[in-house]
């Protein structure tokens, strides 16, 4: 049996995620909280599995919190329920030690979902936040090239030539050469091809997280 801790503050979520969770066959909660402090306090003698703790409820929650939990149980499981989809607050969450990061939108059976996997060595995430995380690496991928590294990639995923793009940004086959080298290197690509892939993926999944 696996056990569970709550942190939530909206009495309805944390009841209705504990009815749940403990008529589950694989999870049991040992305890719940509605204010962070009391439970920082406790948590130190119920060493749980999992941590479902919903970080905007009132009493010290949040990245600290996870911090807290993470250095006295170093192998309990943190899956954060929270409203917020800031890019660099998830990032920050994540990497305090939480393994799960769920919307506050998620039904009942996607949070009993989320700790099955939890359980078995995942990392579950909302379908928006897996969006905006992968958008996130695209952009910082991107990012790294310079301004005429980007001006040739463009030209490139037109399909161009090495010469023609050589003509229409006014430098030898040699630099467009050095230059495709390096996007080559920067993007983890080995092809053309897949400069073009990268790319439709990257505006797919900006255009999926703009849309939310």
């Amino acid at each position: 049996m696996t056990n569970v801790v709550l942190i939530e503050n909206c009495d309805i979520s944390r009841n209705s995620h504990k009815e749940i969770i403990n008529n589950s066959t694989q999870f049991r909660v040992l305890e719940d909280f509605n204010h962070c402090k009391s439970a920082l306090y406790k948590i130190n003698r119920l060493d749980p599995d999992i941590v479902l703790i919903d970080i905007d409820t009132p009493g010290t929650c949040g990245i600290e919190s996870i911090k807290r939990i993470k250095r006295v149980h170093p192998k309990t499981k943190i899956l954060v329920v929270t409203g917020e989809k800031n890019t660099n607050y998830v990032f920050d969450t994540l990497k305090s030690g939480a393994l799960g990061f769920l919307l506050k939108n998620n039904s009942n059976q996607e949070i009993l979902s989320a700790l099955e996997q939890l359980s078995k060595g995942g990392a579950p995430l909302s379908p928006q936040i897996s969006r905006l995380v992968v958008t996130s690496f695209y952009e910082k991928k991107f990012d790294e090239l310079t301004e005429r590294e980007n001006d040739v990639l463009i030209v490139l995923s037109k399909g161009k030539s090495y010469t023609n793009i050589a003509n229409e940004l006014y430098v030898s086959v040699n630099t467009v050469k050095r230059h495709v080298r390096n996007i080559y290197e920067k993007l983890h690509v080995n092809s053309r091809d897949e400069i073009i892939n990268l790319i439709q993926n990257k505006h797919t999944y900006l255009n999926k997280s703009l849309k939310e």
